[in-house]
């Protein structure tokens, strides 16, 4: 099933669709009662899942939404904890990020990259992303696979590690190149206000068959830019959640980005950044596409 954060009548709620068609319905009205998505990730039951699942199948006559015109936010608004990402996970996106820059992105990469990206509100699906004029001359895009546990975990093993999801989604990794390589470190340029758009819904793991091989795909003004599928990644979803849980709690609701594939604009010869006015889509097969212009 697919989950959505939405506003009705200027409240914040949240929406269940089944499958690919576009109706959706509010989970209040079929008796789910959560105060948000970081609230249902975390106390619904498994018995819950399969209830919603059995309504979908027997046919639900409570109101149906079109999310075509529901006026769609992040799916999850606040997350718990900083987003924690991957870096340099796509080996075509390690040779051209080298190539724009040999000191910030360059080098051997024994281990896996992690870096944690400050989101006190996460961007919805449709919302504008802020150019920053006069901070920011660099800015960029990166679409990426996110994933959300379900259960706090620690320890787990790789071969257990994908139980813990809950679902997927799409994110958009926006990045000001200039502060990234200024400060040595990539918090800055990742975390600034609106640099990360999440959506369209969290699609739930059982949906997904097999998270290593969704075609990963991103547009600049409907120019393919980025086109690739996540069974190129460096470092795995499982492999990821589980090294991350030797050492640390991962809570229920953590948001992990797995890193963006080859084709982001510094990679471009010459490299070229969103301005005002730019249009940036980023999909995900079997999970949906979010489209963000820039402001």
């Amino acid at each position: 099933m697919k989950l959505y954060t939405a506003l009705l009548n200027k409240e914040e709620k949240l929406f269940v669709g089944f499958g690919e068609e576009s109706a959706v319905y509010l989970l209040e009205d079929l008796g789910f009662v959560f105060e948000d998505m970081n609230d249902l990730i975390c106390n619904i039951t498994e018995e819950e899942k399969q209830s919603l699942y059995e309504m979908a199948e027997s046919g639900i006559n409570e109101k149906a939404y079109d999310v075509e015109t529901l006026e769609l936010l992040a799916p999850i608004v606040r997350p718990r904890q900083d987003v924690i990402c991957l870096g340099i996970n796509y080996d075509e996106h390690a040779k051209e990020a080298g190539q724009y820059s040999q000191e910030a992105f360059g080098g051997e990469r024994p281990y896996t990259i992690y870096f944690s990206k400050r989101v006190s509100r996460a961007t919805g699906p449709k919302e504008g992303i802020p150019s920053y004029e006069g901070l920011v001359d660099s800015l960029d895009y990166e679409s990426e696979l996110g994933v959300v546990l379900g259960k706090d975990i620690k320890g787990v093993s790789k071969e257990d590690a994908l139980d813990a999801v809950f679902g997927y989604t799409v994110i958009n990794d926006v990045s000001a190149r200039n502060l990234q390589t200024r400060h040595k470190q990539w918090y800055v340029g990742k975390s600034m206000d609106g640099f990360t758009p999440i959506g369209p819904c969290i699609v739930t793991a059982d949906e997904i068959e097999d998270v290593q091989n969704l075609d990963i795909k991103s547009f600049v003004n409907g120019e393919l830019r980025q086109n690739s599928n996540t069974k190129y990644m460096i470092q795995t979803v499982a492999g990821a959640i589980s090294e991350l849980s030797q050492g640390m709690t991962l809570q229920a609701a953590t948001v992990i980005a797995t890193g963006t594939p080859a084709g982001v604009g510094m990679g471009m010869n010459p490299p070229c950044f969103l301005k005002k006015g730019d249009v940036v889509v980023c999909e995900i097969e079997k999970i949906g596409r979010i489209e963000n212009p820039i402001v």
